[in-house]
């Protein structure tokens, strides 16, 4: 990995943390509309739905402490997207609590990787934090805090 993967880390971390999911049935609990929205948002970016993306996150929005907001990530995913033919995330362990009034906060892992051909340029395991709020039927991403993952034995 180089230093140019930077962006793409971050870019695909929070790209794994949206995803549209609109009408939520009454049936689903909490965590399960939460990670249907997480896992429609990878989809979109592995199909490089960048605007369908973003429709799951709030115009609002803040990452990292505030330094990056909603027309900064569109950026990002817009670059990111131009930059790699493949794009691919995997969430894993993912844990969702109610965070207040239709809020819910979410943690998770995203291994998030990508490249030209078969197999993937560049890659990187990350932890994120972050906060949804149900609006107008469906959950947005309010903001989102990641980093790399530490590795067991490191």
């Amino acid at each position: 990995m180089n230093s140019q993967s930077s962006p793409f880390r971050a870019a695909c971390s929070l790209l794994l943390v949206l995803l549209g999911l609109g009408g939520c049935a009454s049936e689903l609990s909490l965590e399960q509309q939460i990670v249907a929205t997480l896992e429609s948002m990878e989809a979109q970016v592995e199909a490089g739905e960048r605007r369908a993306f973003m429709g799951s996150v709030a115009t609002d929005f803040r990452g990292q402490g505030g330094e990056l907001n909603h027309d900064q990530l569109n950026g990002l995913l817009l670059y990111q997207l131009r930059r790699y033919q493949r794009v691919h995330a995997q969430l894993l362990a993912v844990s969702v609590q109610p965070a207040g009034l239709d809020e819910a906060s979410a943690s998770f892992q995203v291994l998030l990787t990508g490249g030209d051909g078969l197999l993937p340029e560049n890659g990187q395991l990350y932890q994120v934090s972050s906060l949804w709020r149900f609006h107008d039927d469906k959950w947005l991403l309010q903001s989102a805090q990641w980093e790399p993952a530490r590795m067991i034995g490191n």
